[in-house]
């Protein structure tokens, strides 16, 4: 059986305020050439396949074509919602477009239905759950000691009633305790929404989304695909992938990727004035990549951003590195820089200095959901 594990496709993101709609077209058609090539027998999207609750017009356009491609190439698709998505749009026409084999996450009601797939090795069955906070399943288990996401996903896991003698997959959408986190990523004060590994052991492969960054967590079997494209420069060294999953006999799990390469890349150049504007050096640069511009200059360049973008047209930053800066960034310089620090992060700092103690693995989950909904409402 051969899967291609997909997640956090984010359509309609806006990076530094440049919409990514032409790139995310271009990765979603050279996806699709992988997945012809690979003749999978299914394809998993693990959440956030939009950027916001309510996506634009031409996002939920763009995501109708993906699928439909998708359809036609492979015999199931399967789709979670993710804590960017609203779980009742990603819902939305799921009974009927099961019987085209696509299988999309019913917002979470306390049981995740078990998609069972055949081939020479017997059955493999699939699960799929959203996206899930502390609060919405311990209103469907109220019995149940629910304290943080552990304990949430621990108890979804547990009612799923799963046949350890059958091969499992589990599609879903959490921060694995101990992974590696970008700076595109929503994160919670003391990683309060970490889900410990051990959780999933129930199952043969962990199909992951939320983190943007391939990887593994502890197991080569509990994996994070990452996002198909760069969404933030703490991206930018990373080597975006598809992951090709394909399953034996119960047991037997071999994983590889298949990588990508995107319309435009996202790099950073460093230099002062002067030396970024020579022909020698912007002539060796794809003049479309997006760029965090470093200028080492002493004194302020005038209008720096507009005049460099006559030679670098998509600029998303400019900043300095010079004896100005990396004296108001350090510990005895002034104010403490906050560039890179979340508003959850400093509310957490807040809430320590203002109590004399850090808030609890409720008081931050809690401050994570608020914090989430109040991005979620912003234009």
């Amino acid at each position: 059986m051969k899967l291609i594990h997909l997640s956090d496709l984010h359509l309609g993101k806006r990076v530094h305020e440049y919409p990514m709609l032409e790139d995310q077209t271009y990765i979603l058609r050279s996806i699709l050439r992988i997945v012809e090539d690979e003749t999978p027998d299914a394809v998993v999207i693990a959440g956030d396949v939009y950027d916001r609750p309510v996506p634009p017009a031409e996002a939920v356009r763009l995501f109708d074509d993906f699928l439909f491609g998708l359809a036609l190439l492979c015999g199931n698709v399967f789709v979670i919602s993710g804590n960017h998505d609203s779980a009742e749009r990603i819902a939305f026409g799921g009974r009927l477009m099961s019987g085209s084999g696509v299988h999309v996450s019913r917002v979470y009601d306390g049981t995740a239905q078990a998609h069972v797939l055949t081939d020479e090795h017997g059955e493999l069955a699939v699960y799929l759950l959203p996206f899930v906070r502390p609060a919405e399943v311990r209103a469907l288990f109220p019995d149940e000691p629910i304290d943080g996401f552990t304990d949430a996903v621990a108890c979804a896991v547990r009612h799923m009633n799963i046949d350890p003698a059958r091969r499992n997959i589990l599609v879903t959408h959490q921060f694995v305790t101990g992974a590696e986190r970008s700076d595109s990523e929503d994160v919670s004060v003391g990683g309060a929404d970490g889900v410990d590994a051990a959780v999933f052991d129930p199952f043969d492969y962990v199909a992951l989304g939320h983190l943007h960054g391939p990887q593994r967590v502890g197991r080569d079997t509990l994996r994070y695909c990452g996002s198909p494209l760069k969404y933030s420069f703490s991206e930018k060294d990373q080597k975006k992938s598809v992951t090709v999953v394909e399953l034996g006999a119960k047991g037997s799990v071999n994983v590889r990727t298949a990588p990508l390469t995107p319309l435009r890349e996202m790099r950073e150049i460093r230099g002062s004035y002067d030396e970024l504007t020579l022909r020698k050096n912007y002539e060796n640069t794809a003049a479309d990549d997006y760029l965090r511009v470093i200028l080492t200059d002493e004194e302020d360049v005038p209008d720096a951003m507009r005049r460099l973008r006559t030679v670098y047209p998509n600029i998303m930053r400019l900043a300095y590195d010079n004896r100005r800066t990396r004296s108001e960034s350090s510990p005895d310089g002034g104010a403490a820089a906050v560039d890179g620090i979340t508003p959850l992060a400093l509310f957490g700092e807040l809430y320590e200095a203002q109590n004399g103690q850090p808030m609890s693995g409720e008081q931050q989950a809690l401050a994570a959901a608020i914090f989430e909904a109040l991005r979620e409402e912003q234009p």
